[in-house]
């Protein structure tokens, strides 16, 4: 652990704990698209709620999954309240 002290405080990053890298690890193999059985494999997991345990949301993932529903969606899309407004005018 003297090796991980010595290039953690080279960094700055004093606060950051050895077991933060497990989080950190698991969290971008997560963002990967890796599915829950090969984030067990890889974390030395039994169950899948010690897998989740080590997933982070990230405002990547947040953004690549908004940029992936607006694709599902690109093209003619007809808001909502005119939608409604079509239905309610039918006999």
């Amino acid at each position: 652990m003297a090796a991980y002290g010595k290039a953690r405080g080279a960094c700055g990053l004093r606060q950051v704990h050895f077991h933060d890298l497990r989080h950190f690890s698991l969290t971008m193999a997560a963002a990967t698209g890796a599915s829950t059985k090969e984030l067990m494999r890889r974390g030395g997991h039994s169950s899948p709620v010690a897998a989740l345990r080590y997933q982070h949301a990230t405002a990547d993932g947040d953004k690549a999954i908004a940029n992936a529903l607006g694709e599902l969606v690109s093209g003619d899309v007809i808001p909502i309240s005119d939608a409604k407004k079509k239905s309610a005018s039918r006999p």
